[in-house]
């Protein structure tokens, strides 16, 4: 009997697991095609296009865009296996043979939860690599037009023996060190305003911003064209991180330095905890999308309403995707600790799964 327990465990994880990654096939191949579409209409007017380049630019950012959809991949292909396995009667005969519903849902919660791991250990490192490779091939396309497709706007401001300034930015580069589409409004000592700079691209040195291909309108004079304009600053690569760079594009394994770097320059870092807590409960949050679509998914396609029953499952995961948004606009607001925003969903999710599953099998 612990054979055959042994067996078909490893035949339920198997065909969970199959389901889950033709989901997950499915939305890469759907969203790579939509990326790669788009991002020709947008480059069809540049001289010299090469159709490699933009084809590596959008093969290397959607790793991070379906990233993000990996949770439903997990709903929706759990769902597509226990109705799968319910049409063709399997359930029943596992259920004839003495199995409960734990037992053989319990392969795919240990799966999901492995999947998680991989996806948090390995996956997101070389995500967040692919992402910042696709802007340097962006900023090779589009130059400063490149701020159209992605990111930003990002503003900070900064003071320095020259005065006050405000930086806008339409996107960054290498955690925000680099920026494009740049823009600076500069003041006086006393407040009052100077002069205006836009440039092509910045570089953040110690002490100073290396502005590219800068135009500088100074009041009483006319504008004045810089190959390379230095503006002092007083920004350190942490604080600039903190203002131009996304939490996305921060490797797992290196978030807790730049939490830690952070915190020593005394910033806030709330973005970094929350992708960093995200992350951490990413493996239990797969798990609980297992209870969540296995409650709306082990119905015997007999009794009928198996159509209300995936509504259902499909309206949870969009209530679901809707609580981690605006626990995430709480946190950016400083009204909610990152811990608590990164992990209410999962809580919500297993709890809801795990009582309807209750309910269902022990009445």
């Amino acid at each position: 009997m612990p054979m055959i327990g042994g067996t078909l465990a490893r035949y339920f994880g198997l065909r969970f697991l199959r389901a889950v990654l033709l989901v997950f096939a499915g939305i890469f191949a759907l969203v790579a095609l939509i990326d790669y579409i788009e991002l020709m209409r947008r480059s069809s007017d540049l001289p010299n296009l090469s159709a490699i380049l933009v084809a590596k630019t959008s093969f290397y950012r959607v790793p991070q865009v379906t990233e993000q959809f990996l949770a439903f991949c997990v709903l929706i292909g759990t769902m597509s296996c226990y109705l799968d396995l319910s049409r063709r009667m399997e359930l029943v005969v596992a259920r004839a043979a003495g199995m409960s519903a734990w037992q053989f849902i319990s392969p795919a919660v240990i799966v999901a939860f492995l999947l998680g791991v991989v996806a948090t250990a390995v996956c997101n490192p070389i995500s967040a690599v692919m992402q910042e490779q696709s802007k340097r091939y962006e900023a090779m396309l589009f130059g400063e037009k490149s701020s159209a497709l992605r990111g930003g706007p990002f503003w900070t401001s900064q003071r320095s023996s020259e005065g006050q300034a405000v930086i806008n930015a339409k996107s960054s580069r290498d955690q925000g060190v680099n920026l494009n589409g740049v823009t600076v409004f500069a003041f006086d000592n006393d407040g009052h305003f100077k002069r205006r700079i836009e440039a092509r691209a910045a570089t953040l040195e110690p002490g100073v911003w290396l502005l590219m291909d800068a135009r500088v309108n100074e009041l009483g004079t006319l504008p004045a064209d810089h190959a390379v304009y230095r503006l002092k600053t007083n920004l350190t690569p942490e604080q600039a991180r903190e203002s131009f760079a996304t939490p996305e594009s921060v490797p797992f394994w290196a978030l807790p330095t730049y939490i830690t770097i952070a915190d020593h320059a005394g910033l806030v870092a709330s973005g970094y905890r929350l992708q960093f807590q995200k992350l951490l409960a990413r493996p239990f949050l797969l798990a609980a999308m297992v209870f969540l679509a296995a409650a709306v998914s082990l119905r015997f396609f007999r009794f009928g309403g198996v159509q209300k029953m995936i509504l259902s499952g499909v309206a949870s995961g969009f209530l679901l995707y809707v609580l981690s948004k605006v626990t995430e606009d709480l946190t950016k607001a400083e009204l909610m600790h990152p811990a608590a925003a990164a992990w209410l969903p999962v809580l919500a999710a297993g709890l809801t799964g795990f009582i309807a599953l209750l309910y269902q099998e022990d009445g």
